[in-house]
Parts: structure tokens; sequence; C-alpha cells
């Protein structure tokens, strides 16, 4: 199978994280992949030097400042030359032939951009694709996540059920995202308004307006030990948290009628 894709991956003070997940993809390497580039984001935790004494032939990209998810991600985008980049967080683990069978199902679908099912660490499922961001699909999706992690039998029935199907989607979780690297490149990458959160969300709302389909498939699977990254991100501005910032910019995008009622939430629970 011929190489296609450039695995792409943001670090910011993940160092042993970052490192298990070379090793899972170092341990048995995807057919598919052409390469790895780790797009470091000035962590102080001695990440680019571990990185390029155990695993010299992954490409580093050391910026000299904590630029964010999107911003970062977009950094390797613009160099990269193979067909398809996965956007792949440091705090995962790879098993062996999931990038291969993630590669072979979005050209199965001829979709532009997929996504795999995500579980944690002990194999519990997480609800990794959605709709569009509105009120009532937030909502929603924020009833299935607490269905996810709960111990309701028949709430993790649902949520098996729901993740049991090979669907179209409106967008996949930016923790392992595999793209169409010119689609990518022709709504611009990621927005750069977006710190972190929201960024994978608007991304495929882009590609799908370029006549572009999201692809998520259950029938393949990685690890995302949820949340390890972002707890260590620093730098962080005072006042509204990066979630809601970004909560806020993508409303003001797409859909603005509903900022001010987002506005007068987030103050009436002290975060604006």
């Amino acid at each position: 199978m011929t190489p296609r894709i450039q695995i792409i991956i943001v670090n910011h003070n993940t160092r042993d994280e970052l490192l298990a997940c070379l090793a899972s993809l170092h341990e048995a390497w995807p057919a598919t992949v052409d390469s790895i580039v780790v797009v470091d984001n000035a962590s102080t935790d001695g990440t680019v030097e571990r990185v390029r004494e155990r695993y010299p032939k992954v490409a580093i990209i050391a910026l000299d400042q904590n630029r964010g998810f999107g911003a970062a991600n977009n950094v390797a985008l613009r160099r990269a030359q193979p067909e398809y980049v996965l956007f792949l967080n440091s705090d995962t683990v790879v098993p062996a032939g999931s990038i291969d069978q993630l590669y072979a199902r979005l050209e199965a679908w001829r979709a532009v951009a997929a996504g795999p099912k995500l579980v944690d660490g002990t194999g519990r499922p997480e609800v990794s694709f959605g709709s569009m961001l509105t009120p009532a699909s937030e909502m929603l999706q924020r009833i299935r996540v607490r269905l996810a992690g709960g111990n309701s039998a028949i709430g993790r029935w649902y949520i098996n059920r729901r993740l049991a199907k090979e669907r179209q989607v409106d967008w996949v979780s930016g923790a392992c995202l595999l793209v169409h690297r010119e689609s990518a490149l022709a709504v611009g990458g990621f927005d750069e308004r977006y710190f972190l959160y929201e960024e994978d969300v608007d991304l495929c709302a882009a590609l799908r307006a370029r006549g572009g389909s999201i692809l998520f498939t259950p029938l393949t699977q990685v690890v995302h030990l949820r949340g390890r990254s972002v707890s260590r991100t620093s730098g962080a501005l005072p006042g509204p948290s990066h979630y809601d910032r970004s909560h806020l910019a993508f409303y003001e995008k797409h859909a603005p009628f509903w900022t001010p009622w987002l506005r007068r939430w987030l103050s009436w629970r002290g975060r604006v």
C-alpha cells in the first residue's frame, strides 16, 4: 500500500503521553503513513529533546510560543506534501491497523474527512461526532456525553447502539481526524480565532460547505486519554475560559442570532 498520509501531532507539555503515542505508531507502522510531524507549542518539559533522542526520523517544528491547537496544526498543514493529513492528539494510543482501516473507509465512502471510534483507557466509548452546533443539538450532545460516562445500563446500551453505525455526520473529533490535504488548504485550514475547542467542528463545517462529506466509522478505533493534553495547556487568558471564548466565536461566526443569548447565559453563570 502506497504511503499517502502525514500524521500531524500538536504537543504542549505532554511529553510522556506523546512518547506513548509515538511508540504505538512505531510498534506497528501504518502502511498508509508517509511521515510524522510534531508541532511543539513551546513546551517546557523537555519534549523536543526527548523526541529527537528516541525518534530521530520524526520531524519537529518547535514554536517559540503556545499558538493554540488550530494554529499549530496549520503550520504543519501548510508544509505537508502527502495527499492526506491525520490530525492526531498527543494523548492518543493508536492500535495496529487502525489508521490504514480509517483511510480505507474514507476512500470507500469517498469522504473528504473521517474520524474513528474513540475509546478511553478502559475501552469506554467517547461521543466523538455530532450535528452542527445549535442550542438544541448541544443540549442533546451533553446528554449523550453524560450517558457515555455514566453507569446506567440503558444509557450505555443507547450510546453503544448509536456508535455502532458507520455514517455521514456534520463533524468528527479533532483528536483523530483524517483529512484530504488540498481540501483542508482550500478552506484555509483551521480557523485560528479558536485557541482551543470548536476548531474541529468549524473545519468540518467549512469542508461540508464545499461539498465534502464527513465520515464517522466505528470499524476502527483509537484510544483517547481525554483531557490530559488540555489539562496542561498553559498561557490561559484572563476572563472566560478557552472553551467559552471559542464557543462565543463559533456562534458569532455561524449563528449570530444566538450570540446575545449565549452571552447572557455565560454572564448569568459568572463566566463572562
